[in-house]
């Protein structure tokens, strides 16, 4: 890929056959480098892993609190 820009023009001109399309914009704020994710805290995402490569592709739904 040639940019961040590019990938997210890219993201951004994804529509499936049943016209769902996506949204996609180029966060460019800073973040602080090396923050850690307490494992409380990634226990609380609520992922659903898929039958292939559950590791790699899983579902992210709203937590259940």
């Amino acid at each position: 890929m040639v940019s961040h820009e590019v990938v997210v023009k890219l993201i951004a001109t994804t529509k499936t056959r049943t016209g769902l399309r996506v949204k996609a914009q180029l966060d460019r704020r800073k973040y602080p480098p090396k923050i850690k994710v307490s494992e409380e805290d990634l226990r609380s995402v609520n992922l659903k892993r898929h039958e292939f490569h559950g590791d790699w592709n899983y579902t992210v739904s709203p937590s259940k609190e």
